[in-house]
């Protein structure tokens, strides 16, 4: 049983930036325009979004310079924006932490207390600005679901916050947007994709066979589609499928009886917390180490479905060998076809912090009970074999 409600309206497609003043101005006049480094100046997204605005007769504010794993403080000066002018609407232009990052705006901007107390003191979310999305990177899904990601750089930490008034209100996707997204980018956004889906397949409490097909097309259309978009960057079939999967494999669609907390993204976000890496990447580095951990004769059924339905293994020979040659297929597809570094080491990182990571990531029950129960030990090791 479970209850499934998505109040995001989504504009799919090119040119749907046309719709985004008459949207934003049903909101009010005075809107809060959120972005990162300023890559959509550049690439003359900054320019359409602000004459579309103006055209409807909107005036903006701006809070820039958002960085990737979005950091307390930027977004801190955003709240402060908010309230000394009223704003009536913020409007998030890029990827994953720049929506992250303007979900805790729209929701700190309503309250007295500081705003990482929704995470530190569990503060209860009872209010939000409206919060519209203009998406330039498919990778997080931050688009049509209720989760943003937070990062403190004084206590290293790096946490989720999940609350239905974090729904953007609306988002506007063209894949278009997407053309000038780098090899690395588009790669560490297909693996990020790529992990909210077997984030969720990996489960023995799934019980609609229909969903896990539905999972199962998700993930062999980022299998084809990934490659192709790192090649063709302006094909625009690529992007349109890796972008509207992004929105699918993270927007609760997908999760149906499943409650398991996921076991890959609790480790990487220590990981991004602490050393700042970008977070698909250390998504596929760990993965497959977390797939071959967590591999044995009560998992194996679902790894030996994926490996013949996703991966195309032939049945022809021990379900465990096939179980593993699906394994090694996900490291081929992130480290050769996507060409992302293959391990911690090979970016830097090294084993000093293990255990404390380790520790964080098991958080106050200490243990991730996931898909197959993680102690710090099991973390720990995890990371180990990840060097």
């Amino acid at each position: 049983m479970f209850t499934y409600h998505i109040p995001t309206k989504v504009y799919f497609g090119k040119g749907q930036l046309e719709n985004l003043g008459n949207v934003a101005k049903s909101y009010g006049k005075r809107i809060l325009l959120v972005y990162g480094g300023g890559s959509i100046k550049k690439t003359g997204v900054y320019n359409s979004v602000c004459t579309c605005l103006k055209n409807s007769g909107m005036e903006i504010f701006e809070c820039s310079g958002i960085e990737p794993n979005p950091k307390v403080e930027s977004v801190r000066k955003g709240i402060e924006i908010c309230k000394q002018n009223k704003i009536d609407v913020v409007l998030a232009v890029g990827g994953g932490s720049v929506m992250d990052a303007s979900k805790f705006i729209s929701i700190g901007a309503c309250v007295d207390f500081d705003v990482w107390d929704f995470i530190a003191k569990k503060l209860p979310v009872e209010k939000s600005i409206p919060l519209l999305c203009v998406l330039t990177i498919s990778a997080t899904g931050s688009e049509m679901d209720n989760t943003a990601v937070l990062s403190n750089s004084l206590t290293q930490d790096k946490l989720a916050l999940m609350n239905d008034k974090l729904f953007p209100a609306a988002s506007f996707c063209d894949p278009t947007l997407t053309y000038s997204v780098g090899k690395y980018q588009t790669a560490c956004g297909s693996a990020d994709i790529l992990s909210h889906l077997f984030e969720v397949y990996f489960n023995f409490n799934q019980d609609l066979y229909m969903l896990d097909t539905q999972m199962e097309g998700m993930m062999k259309t980022v299998l084809k589609y990934a490659p192709i978009a790192l090649k063709e960057p302006e094909n625009y079939e690529a992007r349109a499928n890796l972008m509207w999967t992004s929105s699918w494999a993270i927007n609760g669609y997908i999760y149906g009886c499943s409650k398991n907390p996921w076991s890959c993204h609790a480790m990487e976000h220590q990981l991004s917390g602490v050393y700042d890496i970008t977070h698909g990447l250390g998504l596929a580095i760990l993965t497959p180490h977390w797939m071959e951990y967590v591999l044995d004769e009560r998992t194996l059924p679902k790894f030996y479905d994926f490996a013949v339905n996703v991966c195309g293994i032939p049945t022809d020979k021990d379900k465990m060998k096939v179980a593993k040659e699906g394994i090694e297929y996900v490291k081929n597809f992130f480290f050769n076809q996507l060409e992302l570094k293959n391990s911690l080491s090979a970016i830097g990182i090294d084993d000093k912090n293990f255990e404390m990571m380790a520790e964080k990531a098991c958080g106050a029950n200490g243990f991730i009970n996931g898909w197959k129960k993680l102690y710090p030990k099991d973390v720990f090791n995890i990371y180990q074999a990840s060097l």
